[in-house]
């Protein structure tokens, strides 16, 4: 069962009408519970355990983190007492941490470390381990999900949230169907505020909610899924692909990538909507952005808030100096690379965006000591500047994201510039395959862009939405146009693999 099939539709309805019937506030979350484990069962039934046995220990290892010091300790036994109660709860942190990465590490990390290790040190018992773990360790989905949420809730808990009493209510928080497979990442205590007080939604919620919905599918369906089949048969197709093709392939992944996700989130956070919840927002126009670290700040911005508030910041953030701040942008942004996942080409999308990171605080530094280059930044002209080279060293970056094999992503490298197609190339894939030409899906893409740059005039210069009747009238419309116009076979969601 996935999202945009008549079977999540069936399985949704359902969901409603019991949920919503259900009188006690426990019923409730019942119904929700059970009903995110026959969505997860229906994907990969065989994980369930190991995710309920997590979720059990970073339960108890919550309550044991929010047990209070015992202060009737005499006076002059008391900081000795506090330094132990403070020694006792970081190593309960520590474990709980060390517990979630080894669960990532484990099914997803085994056959790159041993094929990494044996390709610098020849072991031919590294090589056999790597190729029995690729071809029987399955990684659960949202695993990455899943652990990053666990992490939070104990670092949150142990900085003085408090750790809540009711497993019912935590074990609804993480196994939540919406949100269980790709996000948004949530985090604990604004979700339970929500879980305590479940109010049937307005109309203007449950039109929201369907508009949301309907939104997701347009993206998935009409757009990103069209836009897959261009990129996977110009990648697959690499050795007779020329610059021309290798550019617009790259344009038409990252704009895939951000519908296909972006749409994934629409549909979760609408379904949530229905259940009268309300799930973060992950997207707020990253391609608009005119410096990398605006783009961090629009794209996936659940995981940005995390690596901030989870690893950036403990790591010293911007206080400690210019140097240990780039330090701390190219360490937080590495492991964001390995986080994506077990291949080089992630870790060197991640170092990218890094040292992309890092070029903008010394750029912010240099422009504020020199004020003729921020006035410039200011302008016309600078903006425009700005949010093109952003935006050319976003898609840039795409390249070893969507082909993280060096091999593949090399020969991308060198045939960017001044290398002509194939003539198969534009026979086969454009005018055989797609059924037009290079031009057209020029044209396409341009108008794609168009569109979203009128949706963000819209909505973030004139401050204008659409309103609740006209979503109304258009739902219908969307549903079924993505319906009549989607692929014959739709791919799963690409952060599935992550």
């Amino acid at each position: 069962m996935t999202f945009l099939s008549i079977t999540y539709a069936l399985f949704l309805l359902s969901v409603l009408g019991l949920f919503w019937s259900m009188e006690g506030r426990s019923l409730k979350l019942m119904v929700l519970l059970v009903a995110s484990l026959v969505f997860y069962s229906s994907l990969q039934i065989q994980y369930v355990p190991l995710l309920l046995v997590m979720l059990w220990i970073t339960y108890q290892l919550g309550l044991a983190l929010g047990t209070p010091m015992d202060w009737r300790t005499d006076d002059d036994r008391w900081q000795y007492a506090q330094k132990d109660w403070n020694r006792r709860r970081l190593t309960l942190l520590l474990i709980g941490i060390s517990l979630n990465v080894l669960l990532l590490l484990g099914f997803k990390y085994i056959p790159f470390v041993l094929n990494s290790v044996n390709a610098i040190v020849p072991f031919p018992a590294a090589e056999t381990g790597a190729a029995w773990a690729s071809e029987n360790l399955l990684a659960p989905l949202g695993i990455s999900f899943f652990a990053f949420e666990c992490i939070a809730y104990l670092i949150d808990v142990y900085r003085g949230a408090p750790a809540t009493y009711s497993l019912l209510k935590f074990a609804t928080y993480k196994l939540f169907f919406p949100k269980l497979i790709s996000g948004p990442i949530t985090r604990f205590h604004p979700l339970a505020t929500q879980l305590q007080v479940l109010e049937f939604p307005k109309n203007a919620q449950i039109i929201e909610g369907l508009w949301l919905i309907a939104c997701g599918a347009v993206k998935k369906l009409l757009l990103a899924d069209h836009l897959g089949t261009l990129v996977n048969l110009s990648f697959e197709n690499l050795e007779r692909a020329g610059s021309g093709d290798l550019w617009l392939a790259i344009a038409a992944y990252g704009l895939q990538l951000y519908l296909d996700f972006s749409g994934y989130v629409d549909v979760a956070r609408g379904s949530a909507l229905l259940l009268g919840l309300e799930l973060p927002q992950n997207f707020d126009f990253p391609y608009f952005s005119v410096n990398i670290a605006d783009f961090w700040r629009r794209w996936h911005i659940t995981l940005g808030d995390w690596l901030r508030n989870y690893l950036y910041f403990p790591l010293g953030g911007s206080r400690q100096g210019l140097t240990r701040t780039c330090l701390n942008l190219l360490i937080v942004m590495l492991i964001a690379g390995v986080w994506h996942g077990a291949a080089w080409g992630f870790i060197v999308w991640g170092g990218l965006h890094g040292l992309y990171l890092v070029l903008h605080r010394l750029g912010d530094r240099l422009s504020a000591q020199w004020q003729p280059l921020q006035q410039f930044w200011g302008t016309p002209p600078g903006i425009v500047m700005a949010w093109g080279i952003t935006q050319l060293s976003v898609f840039f970056a795409w390249i070893f994201f969507r082909l993280p094999n060096f091999g593949q992503s090399g020969l991308v490298l060198k045939r960017l510039w001044g290398h002509p197609a194939d003539m198969q190339f534009t026979q086969k894939i454009y005018l055989e395959a797609l059924g037009t030409d290079r031009l057209h899906l020029v044209a396409l893409i341009a108008a794609l862009w168009l569109g979203m740059a009128i949706a963000y005039l819209f909505q973030r210069g004139l401050k204008l939405q659409l309103s609740l009747p006209f979503k109304l009238l258009l739902i219908p419309s969307c549903f079924f146009l993505a319906w009549i116009l989607a692929p014959n076979e739709s791919p799963p969601y690409i952060y599935f693999d992550f």
